[in-house]
């Protein structure tokens, strides 16, 4: 290992460098590798090792520069895959070799190595320092929307005296367009016999397959090609393999490669450079994918007959690309100022990563009635037919609010629903990274043509936990959250795995793949909901009070159905069976009628909706039904559960966290509730859940004030229950018959009084125990004890210092106290 300067330090500050502000970590070879990611405005993605390794491309994996691995390989392939610099170094007569970034043991040298990186991921710089040559290297990772991956290195003399330098630096295992992750994994060796490098006369290298492989007797034409460029390396000898690198390391001079088949391609460019003291001496090397006959040919043009004008045009795209993402990050609420330079770069951060997975809205609050026209033909393509006069009318571009407005007035449930769910959303990538290697990317940002395409895509986790903070950047857009939300839940109170601008999606069984699971997420849905409820309430008071009784909103019919109680009983990790009859009527419908095939149908064939109270009566009651007194939520919809302290009740645990959520979520619908109506409108099913699950509560109302046996534990239990139960069969079984019934407001608000009563779980201290707070309140205020401010930070110093705490106050949302008497 190369030997360092001083004794190992590991430091971390912000500096400038070449006119930029950038984080630095000196002596990064001294901390273990980590991984990292470039990012950029366009369709770039590259995951990046400290330590080099790389993979990079477009889109997505199938469309890869380098080779997609998993993390633990791109910490191994830095020698085969990515950047490649060595170089002879002459003094004075003396030559020696140094190899920037390399682990050769054969030429130790006193070194320091410093990584930069830029807030919002768009720079990236490797630096090492040879204090034993008086030389540093640097190379910068940026990318450029219209020419694709830009490396740029430079050469800096330190010591004050002239050297000559022998380079040789690029690229290595390049890839060719059209090679999927399937071919790079399985076919790896068959793949390397179709792949050619060839090199223009102009110096552009074009890496392409000289057939696509297929084992069909037909013609199969690989027509688009990825390239590789450079500039300022003048007169440079090109390789297209890696085939003469041991040679340059001995000493040997290369020589140029024109055509090379059946190898792995590289770009490496051979080069004398003479440093005058203090001097430095920059070139730029840049790879792009997917180039077809007229990009490659207009490219190679430009590098022969203007290479000074490309350089200024790779600048300056490079400029306009970072200028896109700051403007999206700060569309956002990303950029803040603060004393704290930390802060607001992690804040900026922070920002940048939320809106790559649920996205940012595209012109503010302006919609093109364009796009609107093309996301109702993909959902209802009938309903856009049946109100082309509608949509005839609207202006080219309309406000949000004016669009829900004008939705509101016709008396036409689906139009108004459509309207609300419609979010322009752009720069929303599906969640995945090499380290997840089952959670997979596609970056989408563009329609044929070049033409700005809006599109988000996630599982609904993530995107609802994304779409909080930036509802708080764009609060217009937040009734239009909660509305998605709510119409991407099921009749028996469940959110399907995925969602999407084209739609709602779920697993469907795989036996043989270990990965794939069906189910239900169930500890999330509450608190996700709930803030985005909270937000909506507190930017527009009363919106949502003027919405519980219209009835907007819709069920998704996914193709699940819990079995019944007793079966929950004897296995509740195997709770849910697939309907596949129903999944290949929802098939049929979709091909039919839209995405909206996919929304619960009532007996008319139409879409079946429901009020906002009903929707919200709806997601309570289907956690009340799964309560354990004293115990938590019973999480037994077959999915992981994510949100309590052994992270992983693995769908049939108990959830403390989901139980003060509902708590929460409870008073939150009390005070929205008490403004409402006199009277909300259920349907009949409902209605009669509510009655058997309240009833259940007033039966045992007299074991809620106090403590459960085993016994009373188990008795109420069983009858909340078999209420979900009987409601779930009778879905199942017949659908929702469309029949109505009032729910009188004063017997909503005494439910809920009741129910909250109920999820009052006892905090409980035992003196000698480090402390911990069973029931953990989500709303970020002090707890009391004692007359001291308690955080969970310094609750163990607290009860530490004093043992002779009589209660325990905790304030709760509604300002009503609870008091409970440590042990």
């Amino acid at each position: 290992m190369a030997a360092r300067a001083t004794a190992p330090v590991v430091d971390g500050a912000f500096v400038e460098l070449d006119g930029e502000r950038l984080y630095r970590i000196a002596g990064v070879d001294q901390l273990d590798p980590f991984l990292m990611t470039l990012v950029s405005a366009a369709d770039h993605w590259m995951f990046i090792t400290s330590s080099g390794g790389l993979t990079a491309g477009r889109v997505s994996p199938e469309t890869a520069l380098f080779p997609y691995e998993t993390v633990d390989r791109l910490y191994d392939c830095h020698p085969h895959t990515g950047p490649l610099t060595i170089l002879h170094v002459t003094r004075a007569g003396v030559a020696r070799r140094w190899e920037p970034f390399g682990e050769r043991a054969d030429a130790p040298y006193r070194v320091e190595r410093n990584l930069y990186k830029d807030a919002l991921s768009t720079t990236l710089i490797f630096e090492e320092l040879n204090h034993d040559l008086g030389l540093a290297f640097r190379a910068t990772w940026q990318s450029s929307p219209r020419f694709g991956f830009v490396r740029r290195c430079r050469l800096l003399e330190l010591s004050g005296a002239p050297c000559a330098v022998r380079v040789l630096d690029g690229l290595q295992n390049l890839l060719p367009h059209g090679v999927t992750t399937a071919l790079q994994s399985g076919y790896s060796n068959l793949l390397d016999a179709y792949k050619r490098a060839e090199r223009d006369p102009s110096g552009l290298a074009i890496f392409a397959l000289s057939s696509t492989l297929t084992d069909l007797a037909e013609p199969s034409e690989s027509l688009r090609a990825t390239v590789a460029w450079q500039l300022g390396l003048e007169g440079a000898c090109t390789l297209l393999s890696s085939a003469q690198v041991a040679a340059f390391r001995r000493g040997e001079e290369p020589h140029p490669e024109h055509d090379v088949r059946g190898r792995r391609g590289a770009f490496l460019l051979s080069a004398a450079i003479e440093l005058a003291p203090g001097a430095d001496h920059a070139w730029w090397i840049v790879a792009d994918l997917a180039q077809d006959a007229v990009a490659v040919a207009d490219l190679a043009r430009a590098l022969s007959d203007d290479p000074a004008g490309l350089s200024v045009a790779l600048e300056a795209d490079i400029a306009r690309g970072r200028a896109e993402l700051e403007a999206l990050v700060a569309a956002a609420d990303g950029r803040q100022q603060s004393a704290d330079e930390m802060t607001a770069a992690h804040h900026a951060a922070n920002t940048l990563f939320n809106i790559m997975r649920g996205g940012s809205f595209a012109d503010g609050y302006t919609l093109d009635s364009a796009d609107l026209r093309a996301f109702v033909a993909v959902r209802s393509p009938q309903l856009l037919e049946q109100q082309r006069a509608f949509f005839a009318d609207l202006p080219p571009q309309i406000g949000v609010r004016d669009l829900r407005a004008r939705a509101a007035t016709g008396g036409v449930a689906d139009l108004e629903r459509l309207c609300a769910e419609y979010m322009p959303l752009t720069f929303s990538r599906r969640h995945g990274d090499p380290s997840r290697p089952w959670n997979r990317f596609s970056i989408n940002l563009r329609g044929p043509g070049g033409a700005r395409r809006l599109d988000y895509q996630g599982n609904w986790r993530d995107l609802f936990q994304n779409w909080e903070p930036l509802g708080y950047a764009f609060p217009a857009y937040l009734e239009g959250m909660v509305a998605l939300f709510l119409n991407a839940t099921t009749a028996d109170g469940y959110n399907p795995y995925r969602l999407a601008r084209a739609g709602v999606e779920w697993e469907v069984p795989e036996p043989e793949n270990p990965w794939a699971n069906i189910g239900y997420w169930s500890d999330h849905q509450i608190i996700y909901l709930l803030k985005l409820l909270e937000a909506l309430e507190r930017h527009e008071p009363g919106r949502l009070g003027a919405l519980l009784d219209r009835r907007s909103y819709s069920h998704v019919d996914v193709p699940y159905r819990i079995k019944p109680y007793a079966q929950l009983l004897a296995d509740p990790a195997d709770s849910i069976v697939f309907d596949w009859e129903l999944e290949r009527r929802i098939v049929a419908q979709v091909a039919a009628r839209g995405a909206d095939g996919k929304l619960l149908h009532g007996a008319d064939g139409q879409v079946f909706h429901v009020s906002l109270a009903e929707k919200l009566l709806l997601l309570a009651l289907a956690k009340l039904v799964n309560f354990v007194p004293e115990g938590g939520i019973w999480m037994n919809t077959q999915r992981p559960e994510w949100n309590d302290a052994n992270n992983a009740l693995v769908g049939k645990g108990l959830s403390v966290v989901t139980l003060a959520y509902l708590r929460r979520y409870l008073v939150f619908c009390r005070a929205l509730l008490a403004d409402g109506p006199p009277e909300l409108t259920l349907t009949v099913e409902l209605h009669a859940l509510f009655d058997d699950v309240i009833g259940a509560l007033h039966t045992r109302r007299g074991d809620l004030a106090g403590s459960f046996d085993d016994a009373r534990r188990r008795a109420l239990m069983d009858a909340l229950g078999t209420a979900g139960d009987r409601y779930r069969q009778g879905l199942y079984g017949g659908g929702l018959s469309g029949e109505r019934r009032l729910l009188p407001r004063a017997a909503a608000l005494e439910a809920l009084d009741l129910a909250f009563t109920l999820c009052q779980t006892p905090v409980v201290y035992v003196r000698g125990v480090e402390p911990q707070i069973a029931l953990r309140l989500a709303d970020g205020g002090a707890r009391t004890i004692a007359g001291d401010r308690l955080d969970y930070a310094t609750s163990r110093q607290i009860f530490e210092r004093d043992g002779q705490i009589e209660a325990i106050t905790v304030a709760l949302p509604a300002d009503e106290p609870w008091t409970g008497t440590p042990a």
